[in-house]
């Protein structure tokens, strides 16, 4: 079965860390660009991260950066997001994909290949 699957959400209190993990079955991530997005009640999904597969280039969205970080573990075939000093506005559902190539990795109106089903980030005291 060919799919995505995040895991690692849950709720934190600000200030905390969380590891998102995004796991392929059915084909392997060590040549895909593989992106994180996130979604908040009531707005529209954004790039959070991402790493392309031609360069190994990395992006993050400003609102994260020195906190978030993205990263390959191609004996597990995962891709992972470490987030530290989570804030209240990382609060979101976040949602991993896959794509052979995409320049725009962080735009997830590119036509990403794979989408996982979501994982629940709360960031609350």
């Amino acid at each position: 079965q060919v799919q995505l699957v995040e895991s690692g959400g849950g709720l934190v209190q600000p200030g905390g860390s969380l590891r998102l993990s995004c796991s392929a079955s059915g084909f392997t991530l060590d040549f895909k660009t593989v992106g994180w997005f996130r979604q908040a009640p009531g707005k529209e999904r954004e790039g959070v991260s991402c790493t392309r597969s031609t360069d190994a280039r990395t992006w993050y969205t400003d609102s994260v950066k020195g906190r978030f970080t993205i990263s390959r573990d191609s004996a597990k075939n995962t891709v992972y997001l470490q987030m530290n000093m989570l804030e209240a506005e990382d609060t979101a559902v976040y949602y991993c994909a896959a794509v052979d190539y995409a320049a725009a990795c962080y735009d997830p109106r590119m036509p990403f290949s794979y989408w996982g089903q979501g994982t629940q980030v709360t960031v609350s005291s």
